[in-house]
């Protein structure tokens, strides 16, 4: 469904998503009118988009992973309306349409308010479970390798941005406008960004580029992985020993098969996201590439059934497998 060209596009707004399209044109060998023309398609028809996020590494937030097990009548509304808050992301169906998944983030350590107050009094929901994230070894910052398979090592260095230099950055007020509307909006203009948050264009450029030097402020790129051959997407939680959590993790992080790895609180102490062409290949996975690791005591494993928000806002082509 994607040709070279698109495919490039993907993997170039991957290094740097505010790359201007002049700068993406020269290192794909096309005009910045065929750049410029190939996203709007890809925006319109596969949900690219460019969104800019927090590292919670570096800016002292929090993410909680929340499974809430619900009736399948329930579900998918219930989805929808969590798919609206702010403090949500990666909002899933699972298990078949019998469970919801979220990723929940906080301004600290403490429980977010929507784990104690804010999730709807009703019957229909049946299990909470909630999941602090420790450590992201795979995610965030650090795309999915499937997607970047097709710039070499040259087109690469052309659009790769200073390294960030570490630190910590608390978010402040100010700066939590400035995210609000780059979550909305990646690519926003200056000028865009301007009417949304008051400050003048200057500001704006310097408070960017002091974000990203610090690595507080990366960008990431949403689109319907079914364009990059995946049709079977699973979360599988995993109990590993806990003197071998790092290895084990950091072997996983190297599998082309995951997008996501983290260590969590709870029953499980591992949770990676797997992305595969069919349930074949997921099976494949599980039965020979982890079922090699001996430190892997438990496996539960959850199909994702849709997705009805990635880490943006909910997506603009509705609920997608």
């Amino acid at each position: 469904m994607l040709d070279e060209v698109d495919r490039g596009l993907v993997h170039a707004l991957h290094i740097d998503g505010r790359a201007p399209f002049a700068r993406i044109g020269e290192v794909l060998g096309v005009s910045t009118q065929t750049v410029a023309r190939r996203y709007r398609r890809l925006r319109t028809e596969f949900g690219l988009r460019v969104v800019g996020l927090p590292d919670p590494g570096r800016t002292g937030t929090t993410q909680w992973l929340v499974r809430l097990t619900c009736a399948p009548a329930a579900a998918r509304k219930l989805a929808r309306a969590l798919a609206g808050r702010d403090d949500t992301s990666w909002v899933m169906l699972t298990s078949g349409g019998t469970e919801v998944f979220l990723i929940v983030d906080g301004p600290g350590p403490g429980a977010p308010a929507l784990l104690l107050d804010d999730l709807p009094r009703t019957s229909a929901i049946t299990g909470i479970s909630a999941h602090y994230v420790l450590h992201t070894y795979l995610g965030g910052p650090t795309a999915w390798p499937g997607r970047l398979t097709v710039l070499d090592v040259g087109q690469r260095r052309k659009l790769l941005p200073p390294a960030p230099t570490g630190g910590h950055r608390p978010i402040s007020t100010a700066d939590a406008r400035l995210f609000a509307a780059l979550r909305a909006d990646g690519r926003a203009t200056l000028a865009d960004l301007a009417a949304g948050t008051g400050w003048s264009q200057s500001t704006l450029a310097r408070r960017i580029a002091d974000l990203r030097a610090t690595g507080a402020l990366y960008l990431d790129v949403e689109v319907d992985d079914r364009v990059f051959d995946v049709t079977t997407r699973a979360l599988l939680w995993a109990t590993v020993a806990p003197g071998q959590l790092d290895t084990v993790a950091e072997a996983l992080s190297g599998h082309e098969e995951l997008a996501f790895v983290a260590a969590t609180t709870g029953r499980t102490n591992l949770i990676a996201e797997a992305l595969c062409p069919d349930p074949a290949a997921l099976h494949r996975y599980l039965t020979h590439r982890l079922g090699s690791f001996d430190a892997i005591h438990a496996l539960e494993t959850t199909p994702v059934l849709a997705t009805v928000k990635a880490t943006g806002a909910p997506s603009p082509l509705g609920v997608r497998a």
